[in-house]
């Protein structure tokens, strides 16, 4: 939404206060969840927490109908760490337990208060030895958290969701221009472009503040692989231990800016360039009508922080800004709101239940589920052949960093072509061909559909098409990225299976 001085605002109120009943209003009580969450990021170089209140209310009638948020209140934000690791990659737990203690009584919560959260883990805290790790200092908790170890793909469409860009780029339906927001953090730059009111591409580089550490005097403390690529590219030669000039930090984030603006005009990369990407380049080749910064770099792109942190933030973020703000740059600059806390504010959490006739499931003895990620292609509304709804849903994996056959998912199906059997047909092919990793390693095959269909397509691939896997194939619960889903045990009586629904919270 714009105000008056034509910038945008982030609505935290999807349904106004004016259209709910009252609080103590019966109808009101049982068709409303009120919850406190917790988002903890735990980054390559930075960390933070924050808690808030999330409102949320049935959309519609039936038991199976979604949930929507209709308030989030951030009530606690704790200060930025740098995050603490032990002999260089190795994470340190006992300095994260303590920095996370503290963030709960500075905020004056208990961990019991807590009702659910998320934990996103990124970078070299991503790395499986300290994922696993961090899953352990939250086992206690296990059944309240989700924890989602986000590669370069998925950090950069968390980042588009946490600055907004989604946001934005919803505002003009049909409007084929994308919103790009750019994550420059620490040790990658990441770019997801948001066309929509969907993120439809991601890309990463390996540009960041903290290629290179410095003390307080501008010794180097350390260089990270990538820098001694820009240092060979640039014929510099520089070791732990020498001093770092201020014409030499120019001279380096320069180039280092000037290998973000070719990912952002898409142009023929440089050497270096190509040298420092760490994904395939950006396919989205459509207009980009607004660049949104977020990341820790974009606390000095917007003059929001002018202090040094022994690395080359300011200066990449001022080299970064003149180039983007040059006489002639294609694309205008929008206010960033989140910067640095673009991310992951807490998880809701609800149950539904799904009638047992709309559901097809091969064989009870695979429930109950637990935490399955959701994965959900962006099929086209018209009518596609199986070979195109197979690639989508290999889109869908990428930008989640992961493929077939990694881990259990539930795949989310919007369908809006009907009962017709030659395009179910075609679906289900579509399914079958792009999941066949997955099936082939015996995890089941669970789908997860908007329309009435689910019986129809779990009859088709289980019995027509004779996967080896078990099918489970619900309908009428709308999924979207960032949801996570339990499916419980079926009941015989009442033949129907619970579905619990976790989903990531973002401020915008």
């Amino acid at each position: 939404m714009a105000n008056g001085n034509g910038d945008f605002e982030h609505t935290h109120d999807i349904i106004s206060a004016e259209d709910m009943p009252a609080e103590d209003d019966p109808i009101w009580a049982s068709e409303r969840i009120a919850l406190r969450s917790a988002g903890i990021d735990i980054g390559s170089t930075t960390s933070h927490l924050m808690f808030s209140e999330i409102v949320l209310r049935r959309q519609g009638m039936a038991l199976s109908s979604r949930f929507q948020i209709v308030k989030k209140k951030v009530i606690y934000e704790s200060p930025i760490l740098i995050t603490p690791f032990l002999d260089g990659n190795v994470i340190d737990t006992a300095g994260l337990t303590k920095f996370i203690n503290s963030a709960y009584r500075e905020a004056g919560i208990r961990p019991e208060e807590i009702d659910t959260g998320a934990i996103i883990v990124t970078g070299e805290a991503a790395r499986k030895d300290n994922a696993e790790a961090i899953a352990m200092m939250f086992s206690a908790q296990a059944g309240k958290f989700v924890c989602a170890a986000a590669g370069h793909n998925l950090e950069a469409k968390m980042a588009a969701y946490g600055s907004g860009a989604v946001e934005i780029s919803a505002v003009d339906g049909g409007n084929p221009h994308g919103v790009m927001n750019i994550d420059v953090g620490g040790g990658t730059t990441k770019f997801g472009v948001a066309r929509n009111g969907a993120v439809v591409d991601t890309a990463a580089i390996n540009v960041g503040a903290r290629l290179f550490v410095l003390d307080e005097t501008d010794r180097i403390v350390r260089i990270e692989a990538p820098g001694l690529l820009v240092l060979d590219n640039l014929g510099l030669k520089l070791s732990p231990g020498d001093v770092m000039t201020h014409e030499v930090k120019h001279q380096i984030c320069h180039h280092l800016a000037r290998c973000v603006v070719e990912v952002v005009r898409n142009t023929p990369p440089s050497a270096l360039t190509s040298k420092l990407m760490v994904t395939p380049p950006l396919a989205f080749k459509e207009p980009v009508r607004h660049l949104i910064f977020s990341g820790g770099v974009s606390e000095y792109i917007y003059n929001h922080e002018n202090r040094d942190f022994g690395d080359l933030g300011r200066i990449l973020a001022e080299e970064i800004r003149e180039l983007c703000l040059a006489p002639g740059f294609p694309h205008p600059v929008h206010p960033g709101a989140e910067r640095i806390r673009a991310t992951v504010i807490g998880a809701s959490q609800y149950t539904v239940q799904v009638s047992g006739s709309t559901i097809f499931l091969s064989n009870s003895a695979v429930l109950p589920l637990r935490n399955l990620q959701v994965v959900a292609p962006l099929l086209d509304h018209s009518p596609a052949d199986a070979g195109m709804i197979s690639r989508t849903i290999l889109e869908s994996f990428r930008q989640m960093d992961s493929q077939p056959g990694e881990s259990p998912v539930a795949l989310a199906i919007r369908w809006k072509s009907g009962p017709a059997y030659e395009g179910l047909k075609n679906l289900c092919h579509g399914i079958i061909d792009a999941m066949t990793p997955a099936t082939a390693r015996g995890f089941p095959l669970v789908l997860v559909f908007d329309a009435d269909v689910g019986r129809l397509v779990g009859h088709i691939i289980a019995q027509e098409c004779h996967v080896s896997c078990d099918v489970l194939s619900i309908d009428g619960i709308e999924l979207q990225d960032f949801d996570f889903v339990d499916i419980g045990e079926l009941m015989p009586d009442a033949q129907v299976v619970p579905v619990v629904i976790k989903s990531l919270v973002f401020r915008s």
